[in-house]
């Protein structure tokens, strides 16, 4: 606890003063979301302490939520997923302000996550994540701790209806933001869309299969990825199944003039130029 008190200072010095009603509601937050979890519990606070020792001081918190099952790490992100990010990040940096970048993951580290993996198809098939009302306290607190801080969220596929639907459970919070890129076809009827929230769903080049509900291509598309997947692991080089997908017109560079320009068009909008 002694770690935990000294980390907390520059957010308590930020909001209140009082370093011990800061941890106090840290915990209380941890033990409302995951009653009887006493790891997920550790693991909320340590989250929420590193996210705020990061974020303090700077104009922007950008997290992105990975695609396909929601764990790839930042080195294993496919090129064109981990572009937008960049270019998120580099459009505010030349706008001006400053800014940290988190990655936000919603299943395990494995294809065959057990209870993470199901939870993640639920999401899937049903709209339901609890996960995504996990992030949205996260964003309650640490915009509420952090009163001058707007958090933007990157996510694609996957990741822009898990972050939409963290956005709905956000409500009217006016310092939080969403980016979202090719959101799967089974989310579009239950997507909510706002002045906040920036949906891009199609690249300008080519008709995007998974928000189009062309179920063909994307049977194939996955049909083929699993060949991939085990085919490069009975070699002995096994490979991330998120990079054995190949859906043309899902995919999102930074580099297409209807994808970076959307975005830096919202971003100048709603923020500007720093003075």
């Amino acid at each position: 606890m002694k770690q935990q008190a000294k980390i907390a200072s520059p957010i308590q010095d930020s909001l209140t003063g009082n370093e011990q009603s800061l941890k106090d509601t840290i915990n209380k937050l941890a033990e409302e979301l995951f009653p009887r979890q006493r790891k997920k519990q550790e693991q909320l606070v340590a989250q929420l302490w590193e996210m705020g020792i990061q974020a303090h001081g700077k104009d922007f918190l950008v997290i992105h939520s990975p695609g396909g099952w929601g764990n790839t790490q930042w080195e294993d992100l496919l090129d064109w997923e981990k572009s937008i990010v960049t270019g998120v990040t580099a459009t505010l940096e030349k706008l001006g302000y400053t800014w940290i970048m988190k990655q936000y993951f919603r299943s395990g580290d494995t294809l065959w996550g057990g209870k993470d993996v199901f939870k993640e198809a639920q999401f899937f098939l049903a709209g339901v994540s609890y996960r995504a009302e996990v992030l949205a306290e996260e964003l309650k607190f640490i915009t509420q701790s952090l009163p001058k801080l707007k958090v933007v969220l990157v996510g694609a596929s996957q990741g822009a209806a898990f972050n939409n639907t963290a956005m709905m459970k956000v409500g009217n919070l006016e310092r939080i933001y969403s980016i979202e890129l090719g959101t799967f076809f089974p989310h579009m009827p239950r997507r909510q869309l706002t002045e906040r929230i920036l949906a891009i769903d199609s690249n300008g080049l080519m008709r995007d299969p998974m928000c189009n509900r062309d179920l063909w291509v994307g049977t194939r598309a996955y049909a083929g990825a699993f060949y991939r997947w085990f085919k490069y692991r009975a070699l002995g080089n096994p490979t991330k199944f998120t990079n054995c997908i190949n859906t043309p017109g899902h995919e999102y560079k930074w580099e297409y003039p209807a994808v970076h320009g959307r975005i830096t068009e919202f971003l100048t909008a709603k923020f500007g130029e720093k003075r």
